[in-house]
């Protein structure tokens, strides 16, 4: 919103807006929250017909910034009216306003007092714009309008849809008469419309951990620590475990090997301990804890080698 200070009037908009500042003398004090600016702005005076063309002259001719900035002010009021028709889009009502100022103000570099019109008529187009630019930016994370007949359905289609929920076939047709588009385009922006938000990092209402989208659309691969992590697990992998099994006997090496490391033909996994126990001629649990005492040997290599 606009922020009124001691010596100037300066607007803040949202990020990418196009703007301008206008500053003059200050003829109200320091705000500090949207109450009370509605209500300075409701307090302004307004400007009869000639004062307006003088200001405005002033403006043009002679570039007179104060000339200027009586002329916005005395149309805040108008932009705080307009902000207020697009309340229903969930954005918040100081940024409507922002936008709207930022409107007014590049009305007011361009009003021209000799084409017959009050400034308010002329400033209304200005105000419109920046706010249908600003929810258009915001209402969705996906931008719901892209072309001009597109933004101009989606502003009508929202505005005919506030006494009804869902189209029927016989409304659908009466909506794509009367806006002149076609009915596929009309089902297509109410489905978008329709469409709801959904929280990227949801919030258990007992304030447990819920699991929301964020969990599995970031990818940590490309994370420095996941990199690096990668990286030692796989030197691990390769270089630390070849000398883990350098660490063993030739019993238990080829032991561990035909157990864990081996593939058969079938893809199936290596050997068994009644296939070992048969090979070398001892019992199944003989073997096993062959296999115990040299995975304990391995680990301790492992430990080491990490």
């Amino acid at each position: 919103m606009a922020q009124v200070q001691s010596s100037t009037l300066t607007l803040q908009p949202a990020a990418g807006a196009a703007s301008f500042a206008l500053g003059f003398p200050a003829q109200v004090p320091s705000l500090g929250n949207l109450e009370s600016y509605i209500s300075a702005v409701h307090r302004m005076p307004m400007l009869s017909a000639e004062e307006e063309r003088k200001l405005a002259l002033a403006w043009r001719e002679k570039e007179d910034r104060d000339a200027a900035g009586k002329l916005v002010l005395s149309h805040l009021r108008v932009v705080v009216s307009v902000a207020r028709h697009y309340l229903g889009y969930g954005l918040p009502h100081a940024d409507l306003i922002q936008e709207g100022n930022i409107g007014l103000m590049k009305a007011v570099r361009r009003f021209d007092p000799a084409q017959g019109v009050r400034l308010v008529s002329y400033a209304l187009h200005w105000i419109k714009a920046e706010i249908h630019e600003y929810i258009l930016r915001n209402w969705r994370l996906v931008k719901v309008a892209t072309t001009k007949a597109q933004r101009k359905l989606f502003f009508n289609l929202r505005s005919m849809k506030q006494g009804f929920d869902n189209f029927h076939e016989a409304e659908i047709e009466s909506v794509a008469a009367a806006l002149n588009v076609k009915r596929a385009d009309v089902v297509e922006m109410e489905q978008r419309m329709g469409g709801g938000d959904v929280s990227l990092q949801p919030l258990g209402d007992d304030g447990e951990e819920v699991y929301g989208p964020m969990a599995y659309l970031s990818d940590r691969s490309h994370e420095p620590d996941a990199v690096l992590e990668a990286r030692s697990r796989e030197h691990l992998q390769v270089h630390g475990l070849e000398e883990a099994l350098e660490s063993l006997d030739a019993r238990s090496r080829r032991i561990v090997e035909s157990r864990w490391l081996a593939v058969n033909d079938d893809g199936s996994g290596g050997k068994t301990l009644h296939d070992l126990a048969a090979e070398y001629g001892v019992s199944a649990e003989r073997i096993r804890q062959i296999e115990v005492q040299a995975m304990k040997k391995m680990r301790q290599a492992l430990a080491s080698y990490a």
